[in-house]
């Protein structure tokens, strides 16, 4: 079988691939409000912004490329673009710098986003340029988009990536937590780096009633900005774990100590969220009494005030008995 064949039995494997993909991501009910999502992930190609990757094995990671010169690693390659699965796509050290997310994950990000038609995004982690692709397919303009990483071997490839795919929103070298001010006024930002405190940068780069979508200790936030001291929401359902932001925003202290709680703590996620997310704050074992007098609260009880130089996260009711102080 010649090359140009091979290609074009990798392309038609793709694209099979991607519908089989797109059909896991609808069954799950991630773009539910927002079915236009639904185009998108059908047309960008995922395999073209992970030309290779690392997969988890006994004792380290396995590189799939898409260059191999062996045709069953190239299959591999494929087939492995398109599962609904976190892709690492840079290590230094053993330790993980980048990644493509989950895409059913990615649906459900960008759907609550409630993107409209004219909106300028900010995305905070370029990652792969995929998302930023998925980004330009749904508003149809590449120039409302902009996209930003602090490495520049990221927004390198991510550039590349976004142009292979037919697609050149605007990708900036810099330090998320800034924001890029030379593209605001922003309607929505959205970060795919997880932090420890909401950057006031955004929040004076967006438009009033904008909303910002943030990875925020072991969960995901959606804010709405009120104005360039204010922004307030709450926490969506699902649990959410990325790599975090590198720049301006300290990443916090050691986990704390669990031992002297029960083992349905110690191992419940949503017990060790709350535990993330008022750290500093508040200790274990009070952490712990509040937990179980409270019922175990979902993520979506909770919530974020940002008011000038004050920053807190609240159970319930923002001006509550239970809220947090968070560092600014």
């Amino acid at each position: 079988m010649s090359a140009h064949a091979l290609d074009r039995d990798l392309e038609d494997l793709a694209a099979s691939a991607r519908a089989e993909l797109v059909r896991r991501i609808e069954a799950s009910g991630a773009w539910a409000g927002d079915p236009v999502w639904r185009a998108a992930f059908a047309a960008v190609p995922r395999h073209l912004f992970v030309p290779y990757y690392y997969v988890g094995v006994v004792g380290g990671y396995e590189r799939r490329w898409g260059q191999s010169p062996d045709p069953a690693a190239r299959e591999r390659w494929v087939r492995g673009a398109y599962d609904d699965t976190p892709l690492a796509t840079r290590l230094r050290d053993g330790e993980l710098l980048s990644s493509s997310s989950q895409p059913s994950l990615m649906a459900m990000m960008l759907a609550a986003l409630e993107v409209a038609d004219g909106d300028r995004v900010l995305e905070i982690g370029a990652g792969t340029g995929y998302n930023a692709a998925l980004l330009a397919h749904r508003l149809g303009d590449d120039d409302l988009v902009t996209t930003i990483d602090l490495e520049p071997e990221i927004t390198e490839s991510a550039r590349r990536h976004l142009a292979a795919a037919g697609y050149h929103p605007a990708v900036v070298t810099g330090d998320g937590a800034r924001g890029v001010p030379e593209r605001a006024p922003f309607d929505r930002v959205i970060a795919t780096c997880t932090l420890t405190s909401i950057p006031r940068a955004w929040l004076a780069q967006c438009r009033p009633g904008a909303r910002v979508l943030t990875p925020l200790a072991t969960g995901l936030l959606a804010l709405v900005v009120r104005d360039a001291e204010h922004a307030e929401g709450r926490f969506l359902h699902t649990p959410a774990y990325f790599v975090p932001l590198r720049g301006g925003i300290p990443h916090g202290a050691d986990p704390p100590h669990l031992g002297g709680l029960p083992r349905r703590a110690r191992e419940h996620e949503l017990f060790r969220f709350l535990l993330a997310l008022t750290r500093g704050s508040l200790d274990p074992q009070d952490a712990y009494t509040l937990w179980e007098h409270e019922g175990r609260p979902q993520r979506e009880r909770y919530g974020i005030t940002v008011r000038g130089e004050h920053e807190w996260a609240w159970l319930d009711d923002p001006d509550g008995p239970y809220a947090w102080s968070l560092p600014g």
